[in-house]
């Protein structure tokens, strides 16, 4: 008997058919943030990334606002969306669902941030639940066991953590003063990391016909 043989797997269900078209949201929304803010730069022209905030882009009255708002909106909502075929993996992969819970801290700062536009006080108010998104890849380390965890877990978890937490240099202006736009997508890639991580994983077990690969680890 295989080491495959041995280890849980998912047969495919009308659940699974569910899971696995809202589990590609998970890599779309980074893609369509990171799209967002280059189209938004691109057309502001003398826009920065490194030195300028990322909110800037759609600051009140400026001509990025409305696409920006649009983009950020569309983030959100496909997040939602992601984090509902991540529990419905995680129900049937017996797999604890608070780090994907922790994922909609995400849902609301994207979305808040694009309705209230900076520099209004909601915007800043909006935003602050994203500092709880570094816990989801720890939480995922502890409450997902090495033998039912996705692959490359330990590794892809532990680079999504890092550069969230490079992000958090934001909240100190001394270091990189110059940059913190910068600092910002640190943040920024982070999030867009395990997203994608947790996408492609969860869609390799969903695999048709094949079996939920667990345990994989390093």
């Amino acid at each position: 008997m295989t080491q495959t043989d041995t280890q849980p797997h998912l047969q495919d269900t009308a659940p699974a058919a569910l899971a696995h078209s809202l589990l590609y949201c998970g890599t779309v929304t980074p893609l369509l943030f990171f799209g967002t803010t280059l189209l938004c730069g691109f057309i502001l022209g003398d826009y920065n990334h490194l030195t300028r905030m990322v909110s800037e882009l759609g600051a009140l009255g400026t001509p990025t606002q409305y696409l920006f708002t649009a983009g950020l909106v569309v983030c959100a909502l496909l997040s939602v969306a992601f984090i509902v075929g991540l529990l419905i993996s995680c129900r049937h992969a017996k797999l604890s669902a608070v780090p994907v819970w922790l994922l909609l801290s995400y849902s609301v700062s994207i979305g808040g941030a694009g309705i209230f536009p900076f520099p209004t006080r909601l915007h800043l108010l909006i935003g602050m639940p994203s500092v709880l998104l570094f816990l989801s890849p720890l939480a995922s380390l502890l409450l997902w066991r090495k033998t039912k965890s996705p692959s490359n877990l330990q590794v892809m978890a532990g680079l999504a953590f890092g550069f969230m937490a490079l992000g958090f240099l934001t909240f100190f202006p001394s270091v990189l003063s110059s940059y913190i736009g910068l600092k910002q997508r640190l943040f920024h890639f982070g999030w867009c990391v395990w997203f994608t991580y947790l996408s492609t994983a969860f869609l390799g077990m969903w695999g048709k016909g094949n079996p939920l690969r667990m345990g994989g680890g390093l």
